[in-house]
Parts: C-alpha cells; sequence; structure tokens
C-alpha cells in the first residue's frame, strides 16, 4: 500500500483552504441572522400597527341554522386571529360562522358555534384553548394556527407538540378535527424582499411539520398556505384587511372555502380511495405544503393526499391533469 506524501506548500493550501471555508460558513451563518433579525423586526413592525387598525373581531358565537330544527351539531374553531377573522366586522364573515353556516345547510341541521381563538395566539397557547372547548363537549374542532409561530420565530418542535397534543387531546373525546396548516407568511405586504423568501420557508417548513403531527394524532389537515400566498400576493387591496397583516373577508371566505370540503369530509367520515396521493407521511406532508387545497389524512398505516374541488372545480386525483382555475371570486356556503 502506498503513502501520501504531503508536502510542507500541500500543508499551506489546505490550512488557507480552511480559512477560506471557515470565513465563507461564518459569513453565511452571520448573513442568515442578520436576515432573522430584520424579518422579526419587520413582522413586529406590522404587529405593532395592527391594535390601532382595526377593532376586535366579532365572536361569530351562536346557533347557526336553526330553522332546521333537532339537536345542533356542536362545533368549536380554535387557533389564533385567523381563526378569530380579526379585520372583519360582522359576525357572518368570521371563518368560524362561514363554515358553521356551511355545515348547517350540507347537513341541514343547526349547528352551534364556539369561538375560542385567541387574537395573537401562538401553538402554546392551544392547551389552554383545548381545555375550554373541551367544556362545550364538541362533535367537530377546526384549527387555525401557525402565522404567529413563525412571526414570532418560536420554537418549531414546541409549536407542533403543542399541535399534536392538542388535536390528540380532541380526538380522545371523539371530536374530529381539521387544521388549517400554516399560511404563507410570505405574502403579508409588511415583510418585503429579498425576506419575504425566508418567511415562506419558514412558513413551509412549520405547515409540513404540523401535517406529521397532526394526521399521527388522528386528524386531518389541509393545506392553505401555496394557495393563499399567490392570491394574496397578486391581490393586496381585496385579499387584505386594512391592516395589510389580517384577510379581508373575501381573504377570510377563500380560507374558508378550501377548508369546508375537508370538514364536511370528516364529518361524513370520508375515507379516500387509493389513489396515485397514497404513500408515507412525511412525503405526503411535504407534497401537502406545495399542492395548496390539499387533504392530508390516514388510512391504516398509509397517509392520504386528497384534493377536494372549491370554487366550481372538477374533483382530480393526483396524478391527473389538473383542471383550468376557475374564474369566480369569493364564496358562500351556498356554493357547492
Amino acid at each position: 500500500m502506498s503513502t501520501i506524501q504531503i508536502t510542507a506548500d500541500d500543508w499551506r493550501r489546505i490550512k488557507l483552504a480552511g480559512r477560506v471555508l471557515g470565513g465563507v460558513t461564518g459569513a453565511l451563518a452571520g448573513l442568515t441572522a442578520v436576515s432573522a433579525g430584520l424579518l422579526l423586526r419587520q413582522a413586529a413592525d406590522a404587529r405593532r400597527v395592527i391594535p390601532m387598525a382595526e377593532a376586535p373581531p366579532p365572536r361569530g358565537d351562536g346557533v347557526y341554522g336553526a330553522k332546521f330544527g333537532g339537536r345542533p351539531l356542536t362545533m368549536v374553531i380554535l387557533g389564533d386571529s385567523s381563526a378569530a377573522g380579526y379585520g372583519v366586522h360582522r359576525p357572518r364573515e368570521t371563518p368560524g360562522a362561514l363554515l358553521a353556516i356551511g355545515v348547517s345547510r350540507r347537513l341541514r341541521r343547526p349547528v352551534r358555534l364556539h369561538r375560542l381563538a385567541v387574537v395573537g395566539s401562538m401553538s402554546s397557547g392551544l392547551p389552554y384553548q383545548v381545555d375550554a372547548a373541551l367544556e362545550h363537549e364538541p362533535e367537530v374542532a377546526v384549527i387555525l394556527i401557525g402565522a404567529n409561530d413563525v412571526t414570532h420565530y418560536s420554537d418549531r418542535s414546541g409549536a407542533v407538540r403543542h399541535l399534536g397534543e392538542a388535536v390528540r387531546r380532541l380526538r380522545a373525546t371523539g371530536c374530529k378535527v381539521v387544521v388549517g396548516t400554516c399560511p404563507d407568511i410570505g405574502a403579508i405586504q409588511p415583510i418585503k424582499p429579498p425576506l419575504r423568501w425566508l418567511a415562506r420557508k419558514w412558513s413551509r417548513d412549520l405547515a409540513a411539520a404540523q401535517t406529521v403531527a397532526v394526521v399521527e394524532a388522528g386528524g386531518r389537515t389541509v393545506s392553505l398556505g401555496n394557495l393563499l400566498g399567490p392570491m394574496f400576493v397578486a391581490d393586496p387591496v381585496r385579499m387584505f384587511s386594512s391592516d395589510r397583516f389580517h384577510p379581508s373577508a373575501e381573504g377570510y371566505a377563500r380560507a374558508a372555502a378550501v377548508v369546508m370540503p375537508t370538514l364536511m369530509a370528516s364529518l361524513a367520515d370520508d375515507s379516500p380511495r387509493p389513489a396515485a396521493g397514497v404513500g408515507g407521511l412525511e412525503e405526503a406532508a411535504h407534497e401537502a405544503v406545495r399542492a395548496a387545497g390539499t387533504e392530508v389524512s390516514a388510512q391504516g398505516r398509509w397517509a392520504v393526499l386528497r384534493r377536494h374541488p372549491w370554487f366550481g372545480e372538477t374533483r382530480h386525483w393526483f396524478g391527473h391533469r389538473r383542471a383550468p382555475a376557475p374564474s369566480a371570486v369569493g364564496w358562500t356556503p351556498e356554493d357547492q
């Protein structure tokens, strides 16, 4: 076996390469830290103007569809300001009310809604919301959470753990759970390029991790990020409320329209048929983040991807050609 001889010149080159590599690594780390700091500062600036921009969201609690008679279905909505409906002025414009009306009209039975979402909440606040929810003995729960975990740069593993435990506690009582995963924070107007890509990456990473935790705990997820981001960037005047941070009434209606089919599938125990979208959970989670409006649920040991039609879309499955995007704008519970 031959021996490699390293000359003095070789050692000098190796040391020089090491110093260069160390400098580049340090520069990249420094750039990442500076970028994160700037993102947090921009998000903090946006949060400071929010309380002055809008009044607190309307409650929206109550019975919807009382005209149908019978025992009301009890539904709770948990999460942050996106679940509370921050930025709208009428109860019927809040996500919880939109979903309650939609469920009532499709099932032709009353729905009793309890809105327990808290403006500004991070995932660490979910245990308290679940405590309050369980007092109402809910049959179905909708959770919208994650945006504040990104803008506050909170511990992602902790945020995911709190969400998974919240779903697990609700499912232990027989409550069906649907989670709208973290939206695309890169669409928020106060966060400017080039830092927008970083917010988008954090949002997607958190959404994928949320999907794994929720499905493992027995819930279903539906992806919101990639759907809302392009729409909100393309038409911020219509899709954002006046604070430029939260959705407008139409923005919430779009989100509700995406959550609605998965919510109905959950209530019907509509198990997806095997399709091209059946695979491992982590793979499914990352696929869902890339394809907006995608539901992820469990089927035995497998995760199943399913994309429901919304806004009048034709139903299609993964592997099939996607139908052209519909031109309809907005959503009402009467839409099928």
